[in-house]
């Protein structure tokens, strides 16, 4: 069984925290990659500066940063308003920060999948699907979304892998993932290799699991598809 001195079960439960973090967030964070990767491609100047602004400014800061940022400024501003609705200590949870600044730092980098992913469409499906008197977001929808799709999935599973070691982060504002738990538990039993190498393994299973479910996504969404040879 799964015990190691009776902290095993803790160490499942920091699994279980860290998928459920892991899959908000790229939920989060591919809603601000199309957005982002909408704007940089758009012809309006002004989104397509937010669009560069937002990319350049997530990726130039460490995500250890993003992460407290978004925890102790949403502390420091929900304790603010709080404190004018009768509820000084009104905070922000842990998990809720945390699935923010990864969504955020995961849709910086998304959006250049996302805009690499669009520009390899041929521009002429969306000219004859106006010649057809379809609406831009109907033809979003239905023309661009699923070809979008394939071609972002390899590079979006690199950054979803990614995202997934990224979740130790936040660790960092005490929420109960993998390595806050295998750090409480090396602690308490003063054998904190053992459980930093059991955590290691469980994010090694992790990955295992996604990568057999990118393969078969990627193979689900080729399907039809015939390559040129060259």
């Amino acid at each position: 069984m799964f015990d190691l001195q009776g902290f095993g079960p803790a160490l499942l439960e920091g699994t279980w925290m860290t998928i459920r973090l892991s899959l908000a967030s790229v939920a989060l964070g591919l809603i601000f990659g199309l957005l982002g990767a909408s704007g940089k491609t758009s012809d309006n100047r002004l989104l397509r500066g937010m669009g560069g602004f937002y990319t350049s400014v997530v990726r130039g800061i460490p995500e250890t940063l993003w992460v407290l940022m978004a925890y102790f400024g949403t502390v420091s501003t929900m304790n603010y308003l709080g404190s004018h609705f009768g509820n000084p200590y009104l905070t922000l949870s842990p998990f809720v920060a945390g699935t923010f600044a990864l969504a955020l730092c995961f849709g910086a980098y998304a959006t250049e999948v996302f805009r690499g992913a669009l520009l390899a469409i041929p521009p002429g499906q969306k000219e004859a699907g106006l010649a057809l008197g379809l609406s831009s977001l109907r033809i979003f929808w239905r023309i661009t979304l699923p070809q979008l799709w394939r071609v972002a999935l390899p590079g979006l599973g690199n950054l979803y892998l990614i995202l997934l070691k990224d979740t130790a982060l936040v660790s960092l504002i005490t929420l109960d993932e993998i390595m806050r738990k295998a750090q409480v538990a090396g602690q308490a039993t003063r054998e904190p290799f053992t459980f930093y190498f059991a955590a290691a393994l469980i994010y090694l299973c992790l990955t295992a699991v996604i990568m057999v479910a990118l393969h078969w996504f990627e193979r689900r969404a080729n399907k039809g598809f015939v390559r040129t040879e060259l």
